[in-house]
């Protein structure tokens, strides 16, 4: 969990770049969030020093961009609808220019809508489900046994970020950890 609230961290700081950019020089971590969000993170000292070097350093290899107007709160607080980008309307920064997620991984990847080949009353672990285009996911994550057995339901693969992916075979429920096998 300390790893992925890094890695959050992280990618929330490379995927703004246009506003750390914007800004004449670089913005310490801890001048971007809360003391809140810093302690749920977890960082010591020396790991928040070492990520501000890094972030510092990639800052000056950057191109500048023209200036935006940001707040803390603006850079410290991510989008509500950053991991659900829609294929119609592309991910735009604060400043209205669409977004360079390209190099993050599971940022531009689309959900994939199917229906199960056959019935699902349950899943755990190792269970395999078949779609109709064929493709077959397997649970890693993620024990469920629904209240009724459901016949060919409709469901969504739902992309995570680092390339996870997750089942959801209702809105209501929760959703299965997958991975793809075929």
């Amino acid at each position: 969990m300390k790893r992925f609230l890094v890695s959050a961290v992280l990618a929330l700081c490379c995927a703004l770049p246009s506003l750390a950019l914007a800004q004449a020089s670089y913005v310490r971590i801890e001048d971007r969030l809360t003391p809140e969000q810093l302690q749920s993170v977890g960082l010591t000292p020396a790991q928040l020093e070492r990520l501000n070097q890094l972030l510092r350093e990639s800052q000056e290899r950057a191109p500048t961009v023209a200036p935006a107007t940001a707040t803390a709160a603006s850079v410290a607080a991510p989008r509500a609808d950053a991991t659900h980008a829609s294929v119609a309307t592309p991910e735009r920064d604060d400043a209205g220019r669409e977004a360079d997620r390209s190099s993050l991984i599971g940022f531009n990847d689309e959900p994939i809508r199917s229906r199960l080949k056959g019935s699902v009353s349950e899943w755990s672990p190792g269970t395999v489900f078949e779609l109709e285009n064929g493709q077959q996911w397997k649970v890693l994550k993620g024990h469920l046994k629904l209240p009724k057995t459901l016949d060919a339901p409709e469901i969504v693969v739902v992309p995570g970020i680092a390339g996870r992916w997750f089942l959801q075979v209702d809105e209501s429920m929760p959703k299965a950890r997958v991975y793809r096998i075929d």
